[in-house]
């Protein structure tokens, strides 16, 4: 089960939800491939790396010498699930309501 909280705090920084974009346009990459274009150390991005695994969004794999970063969007999937999803079903459910409302029930049987 995922740490809502952690999650939560993982996402609420700009520089790790950056981060999570990046690796969504390109999976599995280094921490110098992360680093590039940051204005940070990799000391810096590191740390917010090091958060984003604890919260469950990022898995790393080694490769030889190389430990490559991936997206894992479970955690994510989650709260949408939880949070975000069952407002979503009340629109689409009152938009089908709407458009059942406004066919013409004589139209269907022609």
């Amino acid at each position: 089960m995922t740490d809502v909280d952690a999650v939560f705090r993982a996402l609420a920084d700009p520089t790790r939800r950056l981060i999570l974009d990046r690796l969504y346009e390109h999976n599995g990459q280094t921490l110098a491939d992360l680093c590039a274009g940051l204005e940070m150390s990799r000391q810096a991005v590191s740390k917010h790396l090091a958060l984003l695994e604890a919260a469950g969004l990022v898995s790393t794999v080694r490769r030889g010498r190389e430990k490559l970063h991936h997206l894992d969007p479970v955690p994510i999937q989650e709260i949408h699930d939880r949070w975000i999803g069952k407002f979503e079903q009340a629109r689409v459910q009152a938009i089908t309501a709407l458009r059942t409302a406004l066919e013409d029930p004589h139209d269907r049987d022609q």
